[in-house]
């Protein structure tokens, strides 16, 4: 039986999703983030020592990071579903989006938030020069990065609704994290009609209502 250690609003809601779309039995044990912190609970330590989400346990075997668990999750679990033929043409593609997900496009997503954070609980005295600060990193690299990871999502999706082709794969679900919180920021504009429709795709989807009601509340902005 695979458990799922999941933390509220957080990347780990994917894995539910994968589970789902497999129809795999599992467990969920829910953590709450920090009310002071929003970090996760230490609680996470005991299954694995960095204490982060997700993290999965699958009889004797622990699996962290989420690229990893997915890809873990579709080898051990799939039977043949949600990824092409590892000697198909299309494999090679449906495992850089598996890590490019990670990889590449969450890092800026995630400097925002560091950033926005930075001014926010910057003391009273210093908050001004942290803002400049701030908003000169958001305006010189955060938001140009943005903008190249985004419009490029965009054009990969010109000819076929899925990233990996004419099908869909856990590489979607992988994608669906960041450019669920891109809309939610506000990074996904009027200009990404088509990351639009994904996101509307990927929600209509009734294993993702599933996914949802068995994780609990998800805020991913």
């Amino acid at each position: 039986m695979i458990t799922v250690h999941h933390l509220a609003d957080s990347r780990s809601q994917r894995v539910l999703w994968l589970l789902e779309e497999l129809d795999l039995d599992y467990e969920v044990v829910r953590y709450e983030r920090d009310p002071a912190t929003y970090l996760a609970p230490a609680s996470l330590k005991r299954v694995h020592p960095l204490g982060k989400s997700p993290v999965i346990t699958d009889d004797d075997n622990t699996v962290a990071e989420t690229g990893h668990i997915v890809d873990y999750i579709v080898r051990r679990h799939g039977q043949g579903r949600l990824a092409p033929a590892a000697d198909s043409l299309v494999y090679e593609r449906y495992q850089y989006w598996l890590h490019y997900a990670e990889g590449s496009l969450m890092p800026p997503l995630l400097l925002q938030l560091i950033f926005n954070s930075v001014e926010t609980r910057a003391p009273m005295l210093a908050k001004p020069v942290a803002k400049a600060i701030s908003g000169q990193v958001k305006k010189q690299f955060i938001r140009p990065q943005q903008k190249l990871h985004f419009d490029y999502l965009e054009d990969q999706l010109a000819d076929n609704d899925w990233f990996v082709g004419e099908a869909f794969t856990a590489a979607d679900i992988m994608l669906s994290f960041p450019i669920e919180a891109g809309t939610a920021r506000g990074v996904v504009r009027d200009s990404h009609p088509r990351l639009k429709a994904f996101i509307e795709r990927i929600h209509g989807r009734e294993a993702y209502k599933r996914a949802l009601a068995r994780g609990g509340e998800y805020a991913y902005a």
